[in-house]
């Protein structure tokens, strides 16, 4: 048996107000091929399917459409629900691809379903079951945890903390009970998550998620299982631990600074003679994207250097000038110096220097080149605090607007 392990798809993002459809049509066609040429048995996607809770309908078509053409290869198709994602939007069409070899899991339990369980038994071409599947997305607090007053903070964390290892547990427990009571226990166990794990790369594309007040899941936390696939972080990497712990990672680079580590996906190999393998397979870059840096001397050169795309693309590009004074005529400048290229420039900016100064010392530089967090982050320079208050200001902040997104979605 073979399992593919994706995730955080984000059908439906804009980069820079331009459509990434085309590439995601693209990774639908060649992760179908895939399929076939590996005579794949299952899909597990570790969540974020869609990148906004609201995704346009070209995004949702595009989703249809790729369930439908799998249904040719006998392929199952294992939807888990991200941060990003909308239960009540995946759960609109839950029954439906249901009769299309897809199951869409968005939460642990739901009011007309309250002892659904999150255990899957995946089975081969020939009907027999290969691995068990505890499939758990993005828990929220709700989902797990009951709400008990007069805690301090680091009793809340410690609360959550053991809520979401007991969740993941108890759902590893019930495929021992599986394989007991089908006498099967060489069967490999596969569990999921959508989470921030300790220990990993992140990249600007990944927005914090926090469920109430972990940070983060320590990797000792989870169960024993054979394999963990996790989603949330774009970057292809390993958890440290025992038990493989792997992010999958995104299929096409979501930011800029993801250009340094090639995309992939993750096959998982599964035998009755040899414990669970697993391998990546690299995936095509279907837009070309580039990160260029230095004076305008130097952005000449790399900009000469380019080849052009032979399919008739434009390059995205990302402009970091570096001059030591201020030019009101940048733009008009860079542009001057790409007209006749193949490329397009997404992200023009000026080069920071980190100081001690405060916001008003900065104020050449446009809100457009901050983020929030980096805006916070300056105002916070001029306030005396101690590290202790510092960090704690950045962790409510950061907590603050993950809850506001969390209710926009």
């Amino acid at each position: 048996m073979k399992i593919i392990h994706t995730s955080d798809w984000h059908l439906g993002q804009f980069f820079y107000a331009r459509s990434r459809a085309a590439e995601h049509q693209a990774f639908f066609q060649w992760l179908k091929a895939l399929v076939i040429e590996q005579s794949v048995d299952a899909i597990i996607v570790a969540g974020d399917i869609f990148d906004t809770a609201t995704p346009a309908s070209y995004a949702r078509e595009l989703l249809n459409q790729f369930i439908v053409s799998l249904q040719e290869t006998g392929c199952q198709l294992y939807l888990l629900a991200g941060n990003h994602d909308s239960v009540a939007t995946l759960n609109e069409s839950r029954a439906l691809v249901a009769c299309l070899n897809t199951h869409i899991i968005t939460g642990p339990r739901s009011d007309d379903e309250p002892h659904a369980s999150s255990l899957f038994p995946i089975k081969d071409a020939e009907g027999k079951v290969g691995a068990l599947l505890c499939a758990i997305p993005y828990l929220r607090p709700r989902d797990i945890q009951l709400s008990q007053a007069g805690l301090s903070g680091r009793e809340k964390q410690q609360d959550l903390l053991q809520a979401i290892t007991r969740y993941y547990h108890e759902n590893f427990l019930a495929a021992r009970e599986y394989q007991q009571l089908h006498q099967c226990g060489h069967l490999p166990i596969i569990a999921t998550g959508h989470l921030t794990a300790l220990g990993v790369t992140k990249s600007d594309s990944v927005r914090d998620i926090y469920i109430g007040t972990l940070e983060a899941f320590p990797a000792s936390a989870f169960p024993p299982a054979d394999y963990i696939a996790l989603g949330h972080i774009h970057r292809a990497q390993n958890v440290s631990g025992a038990t493989p712990i792997r992010y999958s990672g995104s299929p096409i680079p979501l930011s800029f600074d993801e250009l340094g580590s090639p995309k992939s996906i993750t096959m998982l190999s599964l035998t009755e003679e040899a414990p669970l393998t697993w391998e990546t397979h690299e995936i095509p870059c279907f837009q070309p994207m580039r990160v260029i840096k230095g004076s305008l001397k130097e952005l000449a050169e790399q900009l000469s250097a380019l080849e052009r795309p032979i399919n008739g693309q434009r390059i995205w590009l990302d402009i970091e000038i570096h001059h030591e004074d201020y030019l009101s005529d940048l733009q008009q400048r860079v542009e001057k110096l790409t007209e006749d290229l193949a490329v397009e420039i997404l992200l023009l900016r000026r080069k920071r220097i980190a100081t001690s100064s405060t916001l008003t010392s900065l104020q050449k530089e446009t809100l457009g080149e901050l983020t929030p967090e980096e805006v916070f982050r300056r105002r916070l320079a001029q306030e005396t605090l101690d590290d202790d208050q510092h960090h704690l200001m950045l962790q409510r902040f950061r907590q603050v607007t993950a809850q506001i997104d969390d209710e926009q979605e």
